[in-house]
């Protein structure tokens, strides 16, 4: 039997993952969503790929400019990853943001990581598409990562 939206989601949940800003750059600008599924794809070629729900924004502009940017967020950033997270207009989202362009894409300052990416491929499945990106430019700080869990932002517990 299959389980129903909520149980899935209810299910899922318990699956705890990093918390990344995606970031492009359009010509109104740069635009950005908060993702937690993104993931390594490959070593060889150095590919990631990230799930993008199909009404998001962003994707138009990376399907635009065939570039975006991975920023792996910290936990002392929920604030930031719930601005991004919010359906506010793009450049509001930026106002007040500190951030540089890094191999043509969005980097946020304060970032434990970021990656850059060329557009490899769209895979449209279900309600979201899958977009797999071949890795350019890399580079991380050091603090401990924020993390989603059961549908709130937390971090590492020590020990």
């Amino acid at each position: 039997m299959t389980p129903s939206r909520v149980r899935y989601r209810e299910v899922a949940g318990r699956l705890a993952t990093g918390v990344t800003v995606i970031t492009a750059v359009g010509p109104a600008g740069p635009v950005g969503m908060t993702a937690n599924a993104v993931c390594s794809l490959s070593l060889e070629p150095l590919l990631l790929l990230a799930c993008f729900d199909n009404s998001a924004r962003t994707l138009p502009v990376v399907r635009a400019s065939e570039r975006f940017g991975i920023n792996v967020l910290s936990a002392g950033q929920a604030e930031l990853a719930a601005l991004f997270a919010s359906k506010g207009q793009e450049g509001e989202k930026f106002a007040g943001v500190g951030h540089e362009l890094r191999d043509g894409v969005p980097v946020l300052h304060g970032a434990l990581a970021w990656l850059s990416c060329e557009l490899e491929e769209l895979l449209p499945r279900g309600d979201h598409t899958i977009v797999i990106g071949r890795i350019g430019e890399v580079g991380h700080g050091e603090a401990e990562p924020l993390l989603w869990y059961r549908g709130v932002y937390g971090a590492v517990a020590p020990g």
